[in-house]
């Protein structure tokens, strides 16, 4: 049996078999709970594009919408089909389909790797902000900002922002050079009843599990509440 899957926006091409044959190196060994396993591989299409593929068997969510339980990349493939539909930088889903049969649940989720874009943290610690300077690096968090704004007005909580979870690509150099940033890992993404809840759930907790000082936070809410357009207390300071 399929899952009841809405592929709006999605190209796809070929079928689970056929996908879930196409092995590589696990970029996040399975890991069991949820009843299954889950874990990512780096695979190459047959045009050496580069892609992630999310493997799962069993490894479930329960809601009041599926109690009988729904695997949790159906739920990162409407978070992210959700997400680019209000604008945010995500990965491009390549393929995602689901089935069950006595045996129980079988899912996939195949994305295309950002090109060109790498985490904040190693963009920083490579030295980029140094040798950009500072004009690059606060455009950089309005970019990271407006990403943000973009996913709490249309209601969608990351529900696991870390600053892990941001990634970053600059192109050209001196006053050239331009920012871009998107997010990843919307697996325990979820809609909100108000755009609020999920906009200070998710920024109190990037506060919380960043290592930006106080200077550059301040540049980021700045940038954050133009971002999101509209009045909204209990932002962190």
């Amino acid at each position: 049996m399929k899952a009841d899957a809405d592929t709006t926006g999605i190209a796809k091409a070929g079928t689970l078999d056929s996908w879930w044959q196409l092995q590589g190196d696990w970029v996040e060994p399975p890991n069991e709970r949820r009843g299954g396993s889950s874990g990512v591989q780096r695979i190459r299409d047959a045009q050496g594009r580069l892609l992630y593929a999310k493997r799962q068997t069993g490894h479930i969510y329960r809601s009041l919408r599926h109690p009988f339980g729904r695997p949790t990349v159906l739920r990162e493939r409407d978070a992210l089909l959700g997400a680019r539909q209000a604008g945010v930088r995500v990965p491009e889903i390549v393929f995602c389909e689901a089935e069950q049969d006595h045996a129980g649940w079988r899912a996939l989720l195949v994305t295309a790797a950002l090109e060109g874009f790498q985490p904040i943290e190693d963009w920083y610690v490579e030295g980029s902000r140094e040798r950009h300077g500072e004009r690059l690096h606060g455009e950089l968090l309005e970019q990271v900002a407006k990403n943000l704004a973009q996913l709490h007005r249309a209601r969608w909580q990351h529900s696991c922002i870390y600053i892990k979870h941001i990634f970053v690509r600059v192109s050209g150099e001196g006053e050239a050079a331009r920012a871009e940033a998107a997010l990843i890992d919307l697996e325990k993404c979820r809609q909100r009843l108000t755009s609020a809840q999920a906009a200070l759930h998710d920024m109190h907790q990037l506060r919380r599990h960043s290592s930006w000082n106080d200077s550059d936070w301040h540049l980021l809410i700045d940038a954050y509440r133009a971002a999101y357009g509209r009045p909204l207390k209990g932002l962190p300071a």
